[in-house]
């Protein structure tokens, strides 16, 4: 048996076990997926040296940075020097981040109209995940402006990617010629306050995404479909930056698909 799991501290929050026991069932994969606490004090040596039980490992927070600076890293991983999705190579582990990919399949799949408008993406937060956003944005060519309430770690995400920089009291104005609009911070999640954002001055035809994913419906999200805006949750970006795993670990590209998407949310 195969075996592959999620490293992280802590890692019991993950819902990658049930995305991953979803496909070794329907594929056919005789594999197990495990969850692998590391301390952070561990980390560096975990890495370093990849126990050769694990095939391939995710990564989730806080050793994101930490895996990258003991492995290969190619695409998205070596542009912003973090993996969250390692694998061996001819004996050599690999790795890339899988993050902002993953977000730009979800708005694909869910809100495919976004790419016909050629406007601006908007994304409010300036952490790993908008970081990891705003470079696959990029990276179709699509125009992005990161806000956020330090301007210095906003402007810092937009050294690294292209990207423009803004400070929060610009924001409305920004909003008024986005295309894409996305909450990248973690207000509105299960126990945090929600996002308290006027979004009177998106316009009709723009989209409004959110990282969060427990709630599935966030207040952002409501707000929006309130509007008659296109709304699209959280949890079509965890499921589609999965697949970069298994495809590398087994060589099949999954399918995100209904019956996944229940089965994870049977577990929020």
């Amino acid at each position: 048996m195969i075996r592959v799991g999620v490293a992280g501290w802590p890692v019991k929050h993950t819902r990658s076990p049930a995305i991953f026991a979803h496909w070794f069932e329907r594929y056919g994969v005789d594999a197990r997926y495990e969850l692998i606490p590391v301390a952070p004090e561990d980390a560096d040596s975990f890495f370093a040296e990849l126990p050769a039980e694990w095939a391939g490992v995710n990564v989730t927070v806080p050793h994101k940075r930490t895996a990258a600076a003991h492995i290969k890293l190619e695409g998205a991983g070596a542009r912003l020097g973090v993996a969250n999705t390692l694998w061996r190579a001819d004996g050599v582990v690999c790795g890339t981040s899988s993050d902002g990919p993953g977000f730009v399949a979800s708005l694909d799949a869910a809100a495919p109209a976004w790419r016909d408008s050629n406007a601006p993406a908007l994304i409010l937060g300036a952490g790993g995940a908008a970081l990891a956003i705003a470079d696959a944005l990029r990276a179709t060519g699509c125009a992005v402006t990161v806000a956020n309430r330090t301007l210095a770690k906003a402007e810092s995400i937009a050294a690294s990617t292209g990207a423009a920089a803004i400070p929060l009291t610009d924001l409305a104005d920004a909003m008024a010629g986005c295309g894409v609009f996305i909450n990248a911070t973690t207000r509105g999640m299960a126990g945090i306050d929600p996002l308290d954002i006027d979004l009177s001055p998106l316009p009709a035809s723009a989209v409004v995404a959110d990282i969060v994913y427990n709630p599935l419906e966030t207040a952002l999200l409501a707000a929006a479909r309130s509007r008659g805006l296109v709304a699209v949750d959280g949890l079509g970006m965890l499921l589609h930056q999965a697949t970069l795993g298994f495809e590398r670990w087994f060589g099949i590209k999954p399918e995100v698909d209904a019956a996944l998407r229940a089965k994870v949310v049977a577990t929020l």
